[in-house]
């Protein structure tokens, strides 16, 4: 068997946990340390259907802004992009440099190399401090920073998930904007957390890798138009 061969490592901003790169022929995967496996790079079907999901919801609108919360391996930007015209904007937080390093390296060519997109705006940082910088600013908010609505990879990701940060979210939506978050299995609590902040929820099951693998949640959470 072909063994794993580690690329790169990048801490985490805050909690000083270690992300790591790792590289298996043209297979690749980004884990919590050299354990928890994030993300892999032939499974990102139900990363497409959050942005397909999402984006669906306002095609034909003018000028669309959609601020995705996590580059990963660039899979969701690419697939936002796809269903969008070329009036849209696409602002894409990571809050690990490296991350961004590693798609317009390595990673860049899984996806099309989306960062390339002229579309696409990509900053440094926290989400949370984007969410909250711009009131109505946009028509979707695309959540992947986590493997689900609680801070794995880094503890202060839990404000994202809770009360104020769900509320901060619904305020920087326009009317009818979009809230989606991708999780790896369901939250009830969570759930309802999105229904008390006053958006209209449907949740709906993706597949990790085209009709096989896990079952993946997303919520797609409704500002009131």
């Amino acid at each position: 068997m072909i063994p794993w061969v580690l690329l790169d490592e990048a801490r985490v901003a805050g909690d000083g946990k270690r992300l790591s790169l790792y590289q298996r022929d043209r297979e690749f995967s980004i884990r919590l340390g050299a354990g928890t496996e994030l993300m892999n790079s032939r499974s990102h079907g139900s990363e497409e259907a959050l942005a397909k999901l999402a984006c669906s919801r306002f095609v034909g609108r003018d000028w669309p802004h959609v601020l995705i919360g996590g580059l990963g391996m660039g899979f969701t930007l690419a697939a936002a992009l796809r269903q969008l015209g070329s009036d849209a904007r696409l602002t894409v937080c990571e809050l690990v440099p490296e991350v961004v390093t590693w798609n317009r390296e390595p990673l860049g060519e899984l996806a099309g190399h989306p960062l390339l997109d002229p579309r696409v705006k990509v900053r440094v940082g926290d989400v949370a401090q984007t969410i909250k910088a711009r009131p109505r600013a946009y028509d979707a908010i695309l959540l992947d920073v986590d493997n689900g609505p609680e801070g794995l990879t880094r503890k202060c990701n839990d404000w994202l998930y809770g009360s104020d940060g769900l509320s901060a979210a619904y305020a920087a939506l326009r009317a009818g904007g979009v809230l989606a978050v991708w999780s790896a299995s369901r939250d009830q609590a969570f759930s309802s957390r999105l229904l008390k902040a006053g958006f209209e929820l449907e949740e709906v099951r993706a597949r990790a890798r085209g009709s096989r693998g896990a079952r993946h949640v997303i919520w797609l959470a409704t500002a009131a138009p």
